[in-house]
C-alpha cells in the first residue's frame, strides 16, 4: 500500500485548505484511515480518524468544527477539509490507513502547512 498526501501550503490565518490522500496497492486492507500532524519541536499527534464506510470519524479537541475528514472509496482518496485555520495548525500533515482505528500500519511522507499570522 502506497499513501501519497497533496494539498499542503501555505495559507492566512482564518483561510482554508483541503487535504488529499491518495492510496494505491492493496487498498482492500485497509479499513481505518486517519491524519497525524507533527508541528516543529513536537510530537506527531492525532488529528481526525475516520473509518471504512465513513460511519465513524473522530477528531482531536483542538480542530474539532473547524477540520472535516472524508473518504471517497471509489477513488481510494482520504480528505482532510480545514477552515478557519490558525498558526498553531502549521505543521507536517501524514496520512495514515491500517486494518484497524489507531492501529495503522500505511504512512505517507508527508505535506507541509503553514499558517502565517
Amino acid at each position: 500500500v502506497q499513501l501519497v498526501e497533496s494539498g499542503g501550503g501555505l495559507v492566512q490565518a482564518g483561510g482554508s485548505l483541503r487535504l488529499s490522500c491518495a492510496a494505491s496497492g492493496s487498498t482492500f486492507s485497509i479499513n481505518a484511515m486517519a491524519w497525524y500532524r507533527q508541528a516543529p519541536g513536537k510530537q506527531r499527534e492525532l488529528v481526525a480518524g475516520i473509518t471504512s464506510g465513513g460511519g465513524s470519524t473522530n477528531y482531536a479537541d483542538s480542530v474539532k468544527g473547524r477540520f472535516t475528514i472524508s473518504r471517497d472509496n471509489a477513488k481510494n482518496t482520504m480528505y482532510l477539509q480545514m477552515n478557519s485555520l490558525k498558526p498553531e495548525d502549521t505543521a507536517v500533515y501524514y496520512c495514515a490507513g491500517g486494518s484497524y482505528p489507531f492501529e495503522y500500519d500505511y504512512w505517507g511522507q508527508g505535506t507541509r502547512v503553514t499558517v502565517s499570522s
